[in-house]
């Protein structure tokens, strides 16, 4: 699921794809998948939505503390609408260089949370953003259905530093991951940890 995602999109109801999953889940299993839907208003009128979601058990590579404290608050896995195997569960060492860290999009009770979990407190995730389900839908085919267009990578070292090729001081490349926070068909956004706190990567306009 890596690379930019070139998707027409007939209409954009929601902000901030590209997704990673662990290489062992290689298809989303159907009879575990989950769903919200409804009907929201835009432009005046009445619009269906489709969310397909994942138990937290789809996902065997998440330590057994994390998956704890992901079931504690009700926390299913929104797919986008583009998903063919399990995603917006990120494994990558972004605490520091190393470190086994994992980040997940959150789904519970109609609000979607990125939560970040470092290995060195598995117990105390960090939520990074929050949004209504329902602020993260497009349209993306004919049917007019909305779907799920929020999602989540690792950004390697390498991939931060070619991001910010157009900065006119561009800085040198971190030596640990970040995590790529985007919309599908828009620029993304990368939260790096440093220094003991979360900041936004410097992008060119």
């Amino acid at each position: 699921m890596d690379g930019w995602r070139n998707v027409a999109i007939a209409g954009v109801v929601g902000m901030t794809l590209m997704t990673l999953s662990t290489s062992s889940q290689q298809t989303i299993p159907l009879k575990a998948e989950l769903s919200a839907s409804g009907q929201i208003d835009v432009a005046g009128h009445s619009t269906p939505y489709l969310i397909h979601q994942l138990p937290v058990s789809s996902f065997p590579n998440l330590p057994a503390a994390i998956q704890t404290v992901l079931n504690q608050h009700g926390c299913r896995i929104p797919q986008t609408y583009e998903a063919h195997r399990p995603e917006n569960v990120v494994h990558a060492s972004l605490e520091r260089a190393g470190s086994s860290d994992w980040a997940v999009l959150c789904a519970s009770n109609g609000t979607v949370s990125l939560m970040v979990f470092f290995a060195s407190a598995p117990e105390r995730p960090m939520v990074l953003a929050t949004a209504p389900e329902t602020e993260r839908l497009q349209t993306h085919d004919p049917s007019g259905v909305l779907g799920f267009n929020w999602g989540i990578d690792p950004a390697s070292p390498q991939r931060v530093h070619e991001a910010q090729s157009g900065l006119q001081h561009r800085p040198p490349s971190p030596d640990h991951d970040a995590l790529e926070d985007s919309t599908i068909d828009h620029r993304a956004v990368f939260h790096l940890y440093a220094k003991g706190k979360w900041t936004m990567v410097d992008l060119p306009e």
